[in-house]
């Protein structure tokens, strides 16, 4: 019987669609929607689950930016076999993304059991969330804004995409989050920053997704639950892609930011009176 049914598959692909890109958690809010339905949070097929359907959200990233996504890769394959074409901003920055995804990949593979183990606690989520938010704010009261996606670097390529270890060790502390947060801090703009953000996850949560589809599906969790899962995930990841640059281009992440402070505090709430476990 499958740990994960129908029913929870759809609700867990409409939070994984809504959170995933916003500066949250998704995996913060996956556990915790996890355990308020009785799923155990720390099961390896619960967990390779959650990594599934993020494919679901980054096809919607490869839709919405298919254009962008193009003219990267199309600027790449050019560059290798053109040497004029390996000063366009284009070609060298589709060198940092891969670069840049390095570090996650090394670190995933060395800390899986930590990550699928203690780390994937939901007292380390709470923490998380609070910690992050203040980072987050921080990030965007220092940071000066002035910097735009064409001014960017593999310095700001290297650490944005580092950042995202963050992320992968303290499950609340928010990939989305912990990515613009750093792009906040080296003076990029919040749309800049939020489109980095986008670009430096296509890799590492596809790669996610795809090592964790033998676990998904060999220990629990049957093909239809993953199936709709993921596709729930691409339709609604897709409408908040939209709505978040449409946001950040006009306000700060003070809501955010907010935001995550009260779900950090009625998560420990929840916990210390024995509510979810």
């Amino acid at each position: 019987m499958s740990t994960i049914s129908l029913g929870q598959a759809v609700i867990l692909g409409v939070v994984e669609g809504v959170t995933e890109f916003l500066p949250v958690s998704s995996t913060g809010h996956l556990k915790i929607v996890e355990g308020i339905m009785g799923i155990p949070v720390d099961d390896h097929a619960v967990v390779g689950f959650s990594a599934v359907i993020q494919v679901g959200a980054i096809a919607a990233v490869l839709v919405y930016f298919r254009k962008d996504i193009a003219r990267i890769v199309s600027a790449w394959f050019r560059g290798l076999t053109n040497r004029e074409e390996r000063y366009h901003h284009d070609y060298r920055f589709a060198w940092w993304v891969i670069a840049a995804t390095i570090p996650i990949v090394v670190v995933g593979l060395a800390a899986k059991p930590l990550i699928q183990g203690p780390l994937a606690s939901l007292w380390v989520v709470a923490a998380s969330l609070i910690v992050g938010s203040a980072v987050m704010w921080a990030a965007d009261q220092m940071g000066r804004h002035k910097r735009g996606e064409d001014d960017t670097g593999f310095k700001d390529a290297m650490l944005v995409g580092g950042s995202q270890i963050l992320a992968l060790l303290f499950p609340g502390f928010s990939r989305s989050g912990a990515t613009m947060s750093t792009a906040l801090m080296l003076d990029l703009d919040r749309v800049a920053a939020t489109r980095l953000s986008f670009f430096l996850g296509i890799p590492a949560l596809t790669g996610a997704g795809l090592y964790e589809l033998k676990d998904a599906l060999g220990t629990g969790v049957g093909a239809a639950p993953l199936a709709v899962g993921t596709v729930v995930s691409f339709a609604v990841a897709y409408a908040s892609i939209a709505w978040l640059l449409r946001f950040v281009a006009r306000h700060s992440f003070n809501a955010f930011v907010i935001y995550r402070i009260a779900i950090g505090l009625l998560l420990f709430g929840l916990l210390g009176t024995g509510v979810l476990s």
